[in-house]
This record gives structure tokens, sequence and C-alpha cells, in this order.
């Protein structure tokens, strides 16, 4: 039987990117992202709110892309894969958690910067999202 493994996030960012290298030198960025889905509320009531935070990692030159062009506040489009991982913290309890590994980061909304003219990066992975590709 075959198997898909594919998520699919439009949101926020709650924190800038955290960027780092791993010992042989490959760039890997780290931030949240929140979704937030509204709905009616009971009985016609005020419309409520959910919010959903994720974790994301993505790597390579799309993390330093990431690094340099996100930042809190700013909305982004990813597309990747669920992933858990089991890690030890520095009391030595083993933890779990589960991430999105981005392959595809598309930019959305303005830059980064205040100035319209702030250079797209040019990495097939990241920037505007063709109009037909949002899957909405």
């Amino acid at each position: 039987m075959a198997a898909v493994n594919k998520v699919i996030l439009i949101g926020n960012l709650g924190r800038d990117p955290e960027l780092r290298y791993t010992q042989s030198g490959q760039a890997v960025a780290n931030f949240s992202l929140a979704t937030t889905e509204r709905f009616p509320g009971r009985d016609g009531g005020e419309s409520q709110e959910r919010t959903e935070w994720h974790r994301i990692v993505t790597w390579g030159k799309t993390a330093e892309n990431c690094a340099q062009y996100l930042a809190k506040g700013r909305s982004v489009y990813i597309e990747g894969r669920l992933q858990t991982r089991d890690w030890e913290d520095k009391e030595g309890n083993k933890r779990q958690t589960t991430e999105i590994n981005a392959q595809r980061v598309q930019f959305l909304g303005g830059p980064r910067s205040e100035g319209a003219g702030a250079p797209r990066p040019a990495d097939p992975n990241t920037g505007p999202p063709p109009s037909d590709d949002i899957p909405f």
C-alpha cells in the first residue's frame, strides 16, 4: 500500500528563524509557524478562533534564505513532511518532538525590510508563490 506524508501550511512566523550549521557545515534553520482557524461561536455568538503552533525545520540554501528574509509575523507558505525525532534534554530526560521538515518555503506579503526594493532570493524553493499554486 502506498503512503503519503505531506503537509501544506500557510501561516505567520511566531519568531525569527534561528540559523545554525551542522558539524559538516550544512545550514539548518528552525522557526515556529502559527495557523489560525476561525469559526462561528455557539448559538450565533461571537466568532471564535483557535491557533495551532508548528515547528518548522529547513535545510541548506532554503534555511539561509529563511534566516535572511523572514522575521516574526511574516506570512509564509510551507510544503513539507512530518517528522518525529527523539532527543535527550540537558537533564538526561528523553524527549520527543514532531516537526515539519520543509522542502518548499514561499514568502508571502511584502519583503522583510520596510523598503519595497528589498531583493528577493534566487533559490527556486523560496519566494512568492505562483498565483495558481495556492491550494484554495
